[in-house]
């Protein structure tokens, strides 16, 4: 490493950051577990002279005269970052004062001042530059410089000059003190949140979108990071629009392209002019920012300076009306306000060689302009023409007639109430002074608040301070407060001095087209016109620079797939897609054409980009996140909670349709991040809020069981891994999506045989494997993997202790043990059997999935069919709820539900029917209901044959120790005996069932066709002759007989359902007879291709009851 670079000029010392892989850094390896990730993002410490002369386009921002650089992070490829050397201290004009419009976004460098910057936020690509826009580029700036100057610059803006006086005539002094008190409150509010935020911890360059979207989450972040840029891009057109108004109304009138005679249609002339002028501006402002930032900064501190003269001039013009109010007559006809642009004397006539001829004024009202008797309106006849001075002076009293509003429709006539005026109506003409826009309270709520907008630029700049914690509080305060003093005593200079017609003259047409505010300054009111319009420029260049680095800094963030494109960027770093998109959206708003339309946009945009910085401070403050600890301490979540009430307030005050299409557009941003954006993991406050919020639903639902009304199957899905730690059945969590449709818990439950210690990494490994297929399958729920020295213990272990709380499971889901009968190792079948024991004892109601391969997936769309519900016994409902919401889910929606029910004979089957349809028409469920009548008959010898074959090998696999081929022999035997049935396990993968019921032969068993059957195979089976003379256990042969008859009746009736849900008998009390339970179910199900076999938890889940 070379030693840092020291100077005489400046005491500090100097690292040079960059690009290098890391083959390039001795000692260390590729398999270094910190760097090695990050190959292309080396970082290493050098001096000037290190830097490798790769070539840079951008130079780097300095102080002219000094020879240290900023230590700089390079994160991008050498290519486009590193520099020549000389190229440093090549352009010391690359300044600016900065802004909020102006985000201090460039994709060259970020400066890290603090030797503790924490980059743990920071992936690879993600990337946040503040070198471009910086008007005092000085590495260790204060807080005035830093931050103070940039607030002024970006908090005064067009609306102060063009619109203000506007606002307090219409609104009057009283009620427009209050419009300027309320917006100026709200962003006190939220810089006193934002100074929170900014103190806790180092805020990089990306100003308010950075620290809402590390407080409140990608989602927030990214919809109110959009919505910023969209308010700093429309902030451009107002700029742009405020710029030609001025040119075009006070500097060049001549300049019009449209023009129109008629009063009414003049505003439209005007609007077309501004659209014609808007789009060369925007065209030619474009081409600036694109050729490069460096003209755009060299002017910053001119604009500055513009903006304070001009408003030092307002103070010097009042302060002078006091003794000296400047002359600047309005034309008054009675008490009605008239245009001076076309008049040449304030009368009706006028002295021309000694003769007293009509004036130009005559000739507007009356039918001719050269003779006195013709006609003329009548409330010209009627009423005199007075003048009046418009700037009566701060000593004139004047401010008592200003108090009080004046709201009027568009079209009317600007008239001053004290004035004497005869009560005649007279006809509109276009020498009045008209009202241009139809004026009430929330309009100019929503037209002013721009103008306090700007607060972010001290927080945008945190990289380039000295003690960033402690300059942007008191920077960004100080801002406001000098900021809201102006607008408020303006506002009651305004009323105090100039005349009420005056005011309410949006354009000057009564003081000869002067700009209104401008009548007021000292020395002339050039001083305003010219002021304004160059720092209107500069404010729309700005946000043109601003707006693509914003754009570019959530692109670069990786959270909108959509945006991808925009992070990319020319050679010398400036965002040329970005700018493209900036120009196109600032065009819409120069379209509008009107300054008073675009301004409640804007308005909306920074209104909740303010909104949504209270709530971050709010909500960390409340959460008391360890993490937030600020520096700040003079904020309390109640002041972040008026700050957002007013914020919300001020949107809808201002424009409600406004803000609920704002609105509409941060949440279909919020729902596109949450669903197809990046995942991003922050540490933002709405984690620690879904937190708090998880613990207080969790202590609420320990109160008490639900109510049967909320009960859902909460299900807790057994998956079976096979050596390779893959799902053997990945259909069971197909089958639980289509059952769940995304609501309610679904707990996936695992079990690794072996030690903890040793089989740790198995484990996160099949945790994966099974999160990748939940993923795949949609199924929206937790993993859980155990694992254990037993399999049977382990599951016990995941009935007993899945869930938290009363977030537990109610229902277990298994697959059936496939091919148990072929199967050398009975532990399969009796882990199954003692899942089902323990599942009854914890009172759980169980689903097993027979076949489980045969169910449909999830793009398997069943056009038809029945779901088949067998109701042998009411085991709480679930028979009748499971079909209801598995038809929520697309894959079984057509499919219609028919329930079945068994009557023994002695059974009203009729009755019963209309019982049961009642019953189902209360649960508001519809099903096709069918009762079928099952008589007693005689004990068939399928059924004895059967009975017999089940307890044979069961009592030959439990008393004999049997080794592999002398099972095989004996199975083979079992299998001979029994051929002329076909029969087959239909629960084995590779044999399936294919067996037709016709051939079954029934017949009523006897002693003597036993005998005879015995006989012929006794040759065959000396080796086990004592297990053939063995006679069946007579409650087998009625339980097989059950089983026997429901399945033929079953198999009848459902043979092509798309689904049978049957009723699952417990299992017996004895752990003997597990294995004739096994072949029970079995001989239940056979030739069924779809089943569920389905027990209730012990409890009621459906009810009739609202």
């Amino acid at each position: 490493m070379h030693p840092p670079e020291t100077t005489t000029k400046m005491a500090s010392v100097r690292f040079m950051v960059t690009p290098t892989k890391i083959d390039d850094i001795p000692g260390l390896s590729d398999t270094s577990p910190d760097l090695s990730s990050r190959s292309s993002s080396r970082v290493r410490f050098s001096s000037r002279e290190s830097v490798p002369e790769t070539s840079r386009s951008e130079p780097m921002s300095e102080m002219s005269g000094a020879t240290t650089s900023l230590a700089t992070v390079a994160l991008d490829p050498p290519s486009d970052r590193t520099s020549h050397p000389q190229d440093v201290t090549e352009d010391p004009s690359q300044n600016s004062i900065t802004g909020e419009h102006s985000q201090l976004l460039d994709d060259g460098h970020k400066k890290a001042r603090n030797a503790y910057l924490n980059n743990s936020n920071y992936e690879e690509g993600d990337e946040y530059f503040d070198k471009n826009l910086a008007l005092f580029e000085t590495p260790q700036m204060g807080t005035f410089m830093g931050v103070y100057l940039p607030c002024l610059q970006n908090i005064f803006g067009v609306i102060l000059f063009l619109r203000l006086t506007w606002v307090v005539g219409t609104a009057g002094v009283l009620q427009a003190f209050a419009i300027v008190l309320i917006c100026c409150c709200c962003t006190m509010l939220t810089a006193i949140s934002m100074s929170a935020i900014a103190t806790n911890g180092v805020v990089p360059a990306g100003g308010s979108y950075f620290m809402i979207s590390r407080a409140l989450g990608p989602e927030f972040g990214g919809a109110v990071g959009l919505c910023f840029y969209l308010g700093t891009t429309f902030a451009a057109a107002m700029y742009i629009l405020g710029a030609i108004e001025i040119f075009l109304v006070y500097i060049v009138p001549r300049a019009a392209i449209f023009r129109s005679d008629d009063a009414l249609k003049e505003s439209a002339a005007m609007l077309n002019n501004m659209r014609v002028y808007g789009t060369a501006f925007l065209v030619l402002m474009v081409l600036v920012v694109f050729i490069g930032v460096r003209y755009v900064n060299k002017f910053a501190s001119l604009f500055l300076a513009c903006v304070i003269v001009s408003i030092l001039a307002i103070y010097a013009g009042a302060i002078k009306s006091s003794f000296a109010p400047p002359h600047f007559p309005v034309c008054m006809l009675g008490n009605r306000t008239l245009s001076s642009r076309h008049i040449d004397v304030c009368s009706k006539t006028k002295e021309s060689n000694n003769m007293t001829v009509p004036s130009k004024l005559w000739g507007f009202f009356c039918n001719s302009s050269q003779f006195f008797n013709v006609t003329c309106d009548e409330y010209f006849v009627h009423n005199n023409v007075t003048s009046i001075q418009g700037i009566p002076g701060l000593a004139s009293g004047i401010i008592t007639e200003n108090l009080w509003g004046n709201y009027l429709p568009k079209g009317e006539i600007i008239e001053k109430p004290s004035a004497k005026s005869s009560d005649v109506l007279g006809s509109l003409n276009h020498e009045y002074v008209l009202v241009d826009i139809t004026t009430s309270f929330t309009l100019l709520v929503g037209i002013f608040f721009p103008s306090v907008t700007g607060i972010m630029a001290g927080s945008n700049r945190s990289g380039d301070l000295k003690d960033a914690q402690k300059s942007i509080p008191i920077g960004t305060i100080l801002a406001i407060l000098t900021t809201s003093f102006v607008y408020l005593s303006n506002v009651v200079l305004f009323g105090a001095c100039i005349e009420g017609v005056v005011l309410r003259d949006k354009f000057g047409d009564a003081v000869k087209g002067n700009l209104v505010v401008g009548t007021l300054s000292w020395p002339s009111p050039w001083v305003i016109v010219i002021g304004s319009f160059f720092s209107t420029c500069g404010a729309g260049l700005q946000s043109l620079t601003g707006a693509p680095r914003l754009l570019q800094a959530i692109a670069k963030d990786n959270i909108i797939p959509f945006l991808r494109v925009f992070g990319h960027s020319k050679a010398n770093g400036e965002p040329t897609w970005a700018l493209l998109l900036t120009a196109a959206i600032a065009e819409l708003g120069i379209l509008i054409a009107s300054l008073d339309l675009v301004a409640p946009i804007l308005s909306m945009f920074f209104l909740m980009c303010y909104l949504f910085v209270n709530l971050a401070c709010a909500l960390q403050t409340l959460l008391r996140t360890p993490n937030w600890r600020p520096r700040f301490r003079y904020y309390h979540w109640a002041l972040s909670f008026m700050g957002m009430s007013i914020c919300l307030a001020l949107m809808f005050i201002s424009s409600w349709y406004y803000a609920i299409v704002a609105m509409v557009i941060a949440g279909m941003i919020y729902k596109y991040i949450e669903y197809q954006g990046a995942e991003k993991e922050w540490g933002d406050g709405i984690r620690g809020l879904s937190l708090s919020a998880a613990r207080f639903a969790l202590l609420r639902l320990e109160e008490g069981p639900p109510h049967t009304k909320n009960w859902r199957p909460q299900l807790l899905v057994l998956l079976k891994l096979d050596e390779d730690l893959h799902v053997k059945h990945p259909r069971l969590l197909t089958f639980a999506s289509q059952l769940k449709a995304g609501k309610g818990l679904t707990i996936v439950g695992s079990v690794i045989v072996g030690n903890f210690l040793e089989n740790y990494g198995e484990a996160l490994a099949a945790e994966q494997t099974i999160k990748h297929l939940m993923e795949a399958e949609k199924v929206k729920g937790f993993c859980q993997l155990v694992v254990a020295a037993k399999l049977r213990e382990g599951i016990s272990h995941l009935i007993q202790s899945c869930g938290l709380g009363g977030m537990k499971h109610n229902t277990v889901v298994m697959g059936w043990p496939n091919g148990w009968r072929q199967s050398e190792d009975a532990r399969a079948w009796k882990t199954f059997i003692g899942t089902v024991r323990v599942t009854t004892a914890a009172h759980l109601a169980l689903l097993v999935a027979k076949n489980i391969s045969f169910f449909p997936s999830n793009v398997e769309q069943f056009s038809e069919g029945n779901i088949d519900v067998w109701w042998i016994v009411h085991d709480g409902g679930m028979l009748m709820l499971l079909p209801f919401l598995l038809k929520q889910h697309k894959v079984w929606r057509k499919c219609s539900i028919r329930i079945f029910t068994v009557a023994q004979l002695e059974d009203n089957s009729i009755q019963m029917k209309k019982d049961l349809a009642t019953f189902l028409y209360h649960l508001r469920i519809e099903a096709e209901v069918e009762v079928v009548e099952m008589h007693d008959s005689d004990i068939s010898a399928y059924t004895y044959e059967r009975t017999l074959m089940m307890e044979q090998r069961s009592q030959m696999l439990r008393h004999m120790r049997l080794s592999k081929t002398e099972r095989d022999r004996e199975a083979q035997l079992v299998k001979d005996r029994n051929s002329m049935l076909r029969l087959t396990s239909i629960g084995s993968d590779e044999d399936e069932e294919t067996e037709t019921y016709q051939e079954k032969v029934h017949m009523t068993w006897t002693k003597d066709k036993y005998m005879a059957s015995r006989g012929q195979k006794a040759k065959s089976m000396e080796g086990f002759q004592d297990l053939l003379n063995m006679r069946p256990d007579q409650s087998n042969v009625r339980r097989m007989h059950t089983a026997v008859k429901l399945n033929e009746v079953i198999v009848n009736k459902s043979h092509e359902a798309k689904l049978v849900l049957l009723n699952m008998p417990g299992p017996p009390r004895n752990p003997e007879g597990d294995e004739n339970y096994m072949e029970f179910l079995e001989v239940l199900t056979e030739g069924l291709e779809r089943v569920l076999l389905v027990r209730g938890g012990g409890s009621e889940v459906i009810t009739i009851y609202s």
